[in-house]
C-alpha cells in the first residue's frame, strides 16, 4: 500500500520505518519521536495515526474520521502539551478547570492554528510544564470505546516537560497498554525522560530538514516570501522553529548587526562594538540576544570552512572578507574561540550579568587579531 504523507517534508528514514510497521501491522504500543524542535515530529505522529486507520476503514468513514485525527481532536487523538497553571489550581483540578476565560480562548485559538498548520508550535504564557492532571486524564480517554476507529493515539508533545510525578503516572499506562491505543511522545530532549519510559518506546530519530525542505515549509505553511525563506534556511540548522525566530527578529538586521560587531571587535574598537551589542540588547529579549551570538558563531564557522575549502558557507557575500582575514591571520585558532563564545551564550539562561557576557564575547573576538 502506498501512503500519502501529505506534504511532510524530509524524514525519509522515519517514513520508511513507519511504512514497514504499517505494512506488517505489528504496531508497537509506544513511540518516542526525538529530534530538533521544528522538524515535523507532531505532524508525522498524526499522519501515522491517519495511515493506521485508513487500512481498516471504508473510504467514506475515513474521510470523516481522518479530519478529526488531522485536527488533533478527541476522541481519536488525545493531544497533551504544556499548559499554564490556573488561579488556586491544585493537582486534583482538571487541566483547564482553573484557567480564566481569556486563557481558555487563547488555548482554543492556538489549537486551531495547530490544526490548520501542523508545523505550528503552540505557545501559551507561563506554560512551562505538562500537568499531572493532563496525564491522569489519559485513563478517561482510554476508558472510552469507539468501534468506528481501529487505533487511537495519545500524543504527548514536549514530553520532557513532564515532571517526575507526571512521568511516574505515564509509566503506569505504558506498562499495561490497552489494545488499540498508541502512545507517541515527541521531544527534543529524550535524555530528560526516565529510562523506564524510553525503554518502553520504539525510538525514532528525526533529522534536521535540508535547506530546500525548510524553505518549502516556511513558504507553504507560514506564507513566508520564498526569497526570504531560502535566505534564512541555511542559518536555521534544519529547524522551522529556528527559522521563524530569525525572521521574527528581522533576519537582515541580525546579519548586519553581526558584521558590525565582528568588524569593530576585530578592529579593537571596543566602545563601538559594545554600543552595537547594547543597542540590540535594549530592544530585544534574551532569546534574541542568543540568536545574535549564534549568528556570530556561524560567521566564525564559515571562516573556518573557507580556510578548509568547504563549500557550505552561509555568509556567502563575505568570501572576500574571509580571504583577507586568512591572509592576514593565517595561524589564528578558531575552534577554541567558538567554544568559548558558545559557553558564554549558555550563561544567559543562568541569569549571569548580560553586560559581562557581552564584554567577554567582544574581548574573545578581539583576541583573534592580537593580544589584549
Amino acid at each position: 500500500m502506498n501512503y500519502n504523507w501529505n506534504d511532510i517534508n524530509g524524514q525519509s528514514s522515519v517514513k520508511n520505518i513507519l511504512e514497514k510497521i504499517l505494512n506488517s501491522l505489528r504496531v508497537p504500543h509506544a513511540f518516542l519521536f526525538h529530534g530538533l524542535n521544528g522538524v515535523g515530529k507532531d505532524f508525522v505522529a498524526v499522519q501515522f495515526a491517519r495511515a493506521l486507520n485508513e487500512k481498516f476503514l471504508s473510504s467514506e468513514d475515513f474521510s470523516h474520521i481522518g479530519k478529526f485525527i488531522s485536527g488533533f481532536k478527541e476522541p481519536y487523538v488525545k493531544y497533551i502539551f504544556p499548559l499554564p497553571r490556573g488561579k488556586n489550581e491544585t493537582d486534583n483540578s482538571g487541566p483547564i478547570e482553573k484557567l480564566n476565560k481569556d486563557e481558555i480562548q487563547l488555548l482554543h485559538d492556538e489549537l486551531d492554528k495547530k490544526a490548520s498548520n501542523p508545523y505550528y508550535k503552540i505557545s501559551l504564557p507561563k506554560a512551562n510544564f505538562i500537568k499531572i492532571s493532563s496525564i491522569r486524564e489519559i485513563n478517561k480517554f482510554i476508558s472510552l470505546n469507539y468501534d468506528d476507529v481501529k487505533y487511537r493515539v495519545i500524543l504527548i508533545s514536549d514530553a520532557h516537560r513532564m515532571n517526575e510525578e507526571a512521568q511516574n503516572a505515564l509509566l503506569k499506562n505504558l506498562e499495561e497498554p490497552p489494545e488499540g491505543i498508541i502512545f507517541i511522545l515527541t521531544t527534543a530532549y529524550p535524555g530528560l525522560l526516565r529510562e523506564t519510559i524510553r525503554s518502553r518506546c520504539w525510538l525514532l530519530n528525526f533529522q534536521p530538514l535540508f535547506d530546500p525542505e525548510l524553505g518549502k515549509v516556511l513558504a507553504k505553511y507560514f506564507k513566508i516570501d520564498l526569497v526570504l525563506a531560502e535566505s534564512v534556511a541555511p542559518f536555521a540548522g534544519g529547524s522551522v522553529s529556528n527559522a521563524l525566530k530569525l525572521i521574527e527578529n528581522d533576519f537582515e538586521q541580525l546579519k548586519n548587526k553581526t558584521i558590525f560587531i565582528l568588524r569593530y571587535s576585530f578592529g579593537r574598537k571596543f566602545h563601538s562594538a559594545l554600543n552595537e551589542f547594547s543597542g540590540y540588547v535594549s530592544d530585544n529579549n534574551n532569546e534574541s540576544i542568543k540568536l545574535l551570538i549564534q549568528m556570530i558563531i556561524i560567521w566564525l564557522n564559515d571562516l573556518q570552512k573557507f580556510r578548509n575549502n568547504i563549500n557550505r558557507i552561509y555568509f556567502k557575500e563575505h568570501l572576500e572578507t574571509f580571504e583577507k582575514f586568512n591572509k592576514k591571520f593565517p595561524l589564528v585558532e578558531l575552534n577554541d574561540i567558538v567554544i568559548k563564545i558558545d559557553r558564554l551564550s549558555s550563561l544567559i539562561q543562568n541569569n549571569v550579568n548580560l553586560n559581562l557576557i557581552i564584554l567577554n564575547i567582544i574581548f574573545e573576538l578581539s583576541s583573534l587579531t592580537g593580544k589584549i
